[in-house]
């Protein structure tokens, strides 16, 4: 199927491993042009390097702390000046600390606040103004299958990829009439570096090792395996594609049937 983005200008933060790589590899893979970001500049380094290898192409990077709204906003014009408006938006972060409610500060949420919403907000609202003018945007955010059927022990998460969820609904009836959809993909279990450290955890909770953590996490699904990153990420691809233009406000769970819920 031709995805008909050849050389949209794409822009994926926390984009240096895990599904935001995958994403900006496919991306690539796709003609786009690409521009990665991350908190940490050794790991840019390092996505950009491997990315290079495999492509013969280096995408724009640049680091930024997404709970800064300054870097947030320089990060943008790094790439509006050297890419051009951004097409394409996929808003991606880490995972806010795990934790049950009274584990939790008020420091805690207010950092998974700015983390997973606030950074959202603010790189949507920078961006649309450029697609509005070229009547046509693709905004697409990373979320959790926990916003379907919340994790006992990730109760930031649970709540601000939830907000998430609901701001990206309410935006989508908004900018529909500019060819703009905004939609969510909900990963399920995925094998990057945030299960891992979740594992970690839990194995620790437990008293077992996190290799019988990770085995029990794929037992819960039908599929009896864990996702791979580029699984999520052909999902990303495919709703920024022309060939998914009539499809917004929608959160679309790639979760190899964990969730059991009919809706």
């Amino acid at each position: 199927m031709e995805l008909n983005i050849k050389s949209k200008t794409v822009l994926i933060t926390a984009s240096s491993a895990g599904i935001g790589k995958a994403t900006a590899e496919l991306f690539i893979n796709e003609g786009c042009r690409v521009a990665i970001s991350s908190s940490k500049r050794e790991n840019l380094v390092k996505a950009v390097d491997e990315i290079k290898a495999i492509y013969g192409i280096e995408p724009l990077w640049e680091q930024c702390d997404i709970n800064n709204p300054n870097e947030i906003e320089d990060l943008v014009k790094h790439v509006e000046h050297n890419l051009g408006t951004v097409d394409i938006l996929v808003n991606n972060c880490g995972g806010p600390t795990p934790g049950f409610f009274e584990d939790l500060s008020d420091e805690n949420w207010e950092h998974a606040f700015e983390q997973v919403l606030m950074s959202a907000v603010r790189f949507t609202r920078l961006v649309l103004p450029g697609m509005k003018e070229k009547n046509w945007g693709r905004i697409i955010n990373i979320t959790s299958l926990s916003v379907k059927q919340p994790v006992d022990n990730l109760i930031l998460s649970n709540s601000l990829r939830s907000s998430v969820t609901a701001f990206a609904k309410t935006l989508s009836a908004q900018v529909g009439k500019h060819n703009i959809t905004i939609n969510n993909v909900a990963p399920g279990y995925t094998l990057t570096g945030r299960l891992y450290e979740l594992a970690v955890v839990r194995a620790k909770q437990r008293g077992v090792s996190h290799e019988e953590v990770l085995a029990s996490m794929a037992a819960e699904v039908p599929m009896k395996r864990l996702a791979r990153p580029d699984e999520i990420a052909s999902m990303i691809v495919y709703l920024a594609s022309e060939q998914a233009g009539y499809i917004t406000g929608q959160t679309i769970v790639v979760d190899g049937g964990a969730i059991r819920s009919t809706y």
